[in-house]
């Protein structure tokens, strides 16, 4: 397993991640246990989970995925594992978490009690990277990155970093952290896939320029790029449930599933074959070979599921393979002109 650091930080991790996203819904706690013991045992150091899983968030399982961790992590030498969690944040419609109210914020309030909450239901005294879930345009950004710094100031947490943030936001923080001599984002979470490279459009360029490392998370398009949804929606995929659950959730179907993206999948499954890979083999080396991706995150809710991201590990796609990918992405997803 090839190794990456964090941003500037001296946090260096292994170049997949595994993310904890079902742990307690889709994969209870017995599977859990058995594909967190077998990722490590595989060279996975890093692991990424937030106070709002298992998605969907519910009353009922809401800081149930941090329980299970903590349970695992209890097992492990503290030391050899790099642990990242969230504080949810507002929203913005798309998931409700029920954490603290509807409108949870990135006030010191809101942050102070999450992590509390976090470090005790993962058994631990101290978090490597804490992120916040989704950003709070509303709140000045100075007021979250100091009540974020105090944290590291007391050892709570080591460094921290963003999720679903835009390049505005992103470059926002990093100045309010400069002209105030705070604590900044060394990280930022954003969905990036074969089949969504709007990262590249802007954000790219900023994390290049700042030193601030993406931790891709959904590789796999949400599943899309598996080839599960090429007939159709299966029973219990995750965007079969998200049909007709409510207009925000039906937008995200959208988005990741329909006739272009569908399109592109078929195209890149083709281009897996040719080289003797599957396309989520394909997929994640893809990721893992950009110069700004420090981790890119994998969820899976059986170990069977993990052969194909492990055997990423020491892929690296020539440049005949990249240029196929690349006309695909322009030929289907961004057409010019």
């Amino acid at each position: 397993m090839n190794k990456k650091r964090l941003g500037r930080s001296g946090i260096v991790v292994s170049d997949i991640c595994m993310g904890t996203m079902t742990f307690g819904s889709m994969a209870d706690e017995a599977t859990a246990l058995r594909i967190l013991d077998r990722s490590f045992d595989a060279g996975i150091d890093f692991y990424d989970t937030a106070e709002m899983y298992p998605v969907p968030p519910s009353a009922e399982w809401c800081g149930l995925t941090e329980t299970i961790v903590g349970k695992w992590l209890k097992t492990k030498d503290r030391d050899a594992v790099i642990l990242a969690t969230k504080v949810a944040g507002p929203s913005h419609g798309w998931i409700q978490a029920p954490i603290r109210g509807s409108k949870t914020s990135l006030d010191r309030h809101h942050i102070v009690r999450a992590v509390e909450a976090s470090l005790q239901r993962l058994q631990t005294d101290y978090i490597d990277l804490y992120q916040t879930h989704w950003p709070d345009h509303d709140m000045p950004y100075e007021e979250t990155l100091r009540a974020l710094d105090d944290l590291v100031a007391v050892g709570k947490v080591r460094i921290v970093g963003c999720s679903n943030e835009n390049a505005w936001g992103l470059t926002k923080s990093l100045w309010q952290s400069d002209l105030h001599g705070l604590v900044r984002y060394e990280t930022i979470q954003n969905n990036f896939s074969l089949n969504n490279r709007r990262f590249e459009d802007e954000l790219a360029e900023v994390c290049r320029r700042e030193q601030v490392s993406l931790i891709p998370f959904s590789p796999l398009a949400g599943g899309v790029l598996t080839g599960k949804y090429n007939d159709g929606f299966p029973t219990g995929a995750r965007f079969s449930r998200y049909r007709d659950n409510g207009s925000r959730q039906q937008m995200m179907v959208d988005r990741f599933v329909n006739p272009k993206t569908l399109e592109s999948t078929r195209r890149f499954q083709a281009i897996a074959a040719e080289i003797g890979l599957s396309v989520t083999t394909l997929a994640t080396a893809w990721s893992k070979q950009h110069d700004f991706v420090a981790s890119t995150i994998v969820g899976v809710t059986s170990e069977a599921q993990l052969d194909d991201i492990l055997a990423a590990a020491d892929v690296v796609l020539d440049a005949e393979t990249l240029a196929k990918i690349d006309e695909v992405s322009q030929e289907i997803m961004y057409p010019m002109g």
